[in-house]
């Protein structure tokens, strides 16, 4: 499990994916989740704002990150 650190939340799902560098645009971030293959707390997750707050953990590509706050 990757530890993410983030200094403000809460922070929208595509912001965070590619802030993570999981993903290299918003474009493809947008994607990935409208094909549901990103999962946060366990749950594919299908909402592109959906709100990221430190204690969340993900999955995308088989990489599981647990987000932090600096």
């Amino acid at each position: 499990m990757t530890d993410i650190q983030i200094r403000k939340e809460p922070i929208e799902l595509l912001k965070f994916l590619k802030f993570a560098g999981l993903v290299g645009t918003g474009g493809e971030a947008k994607i990935v989740i409208d094909e549901g293959m990103v999962s946060v707390n366990g749950e594919v997750e299908s909402r592109k704002r959906k709100q990221i707050v430190a204690g969340d953990e993900g999955e995308y590509q088989g990489e599981v990150f647990k987000v932090t706050l600096t």
